[in-house]
């Protein structure tokens, strides 16, 4: 496989990542916080829209694929955001293998 172009230009959004911190509530128990762990400029690619139903309520997800410059730390499990838009890292691929871009899959859950 060749190695993809991706225009620099085309990363037009900014997004801060963050990543999934535990803070000892004192009761043997933790509290699950997000903590930033740096900012980035991406390109958004919306890909596919689903709706189900959980617990009686409608559930609308959104799935994205976010490409950005490839960078050490990037993981499944973080997130990245935009304002109050959060996007969940489900899987982090080299899309050409040439070290130079990352291709986050992610899913957005509308409000």
């Amino acid at each position: 496989m060749g190695a993809l172009f991706l225009d620099p230009g085309q990363r037009t959004t900014r997004l801060i990542r963050e990543m999934m911190a535990t803070v000892p509530d004192g009761q043997g128990g933790a509290t699950v916080t997000w903590a930033q762990a740096g900012s980035l400029w991406a390109r958004v690619e919306p890909v596919s829209h689903a709706g189900s139903e959980l617990a009686g309520a409608e559930r609308q997800v959104l799935t994205h694929r976010i490409w950005i410059a490839a960078q050490t730390g990037v993981a499944a499990g973080q997130r990245l955001r935009k304002g109050d838009r959060i996007f969940s890292i489900l899987l982090v691929r080299d899309p050409d293998e040439s070290g130079r871009y990352l291709v986050c899959d992610c899913e957005e859950e509308a409000t």
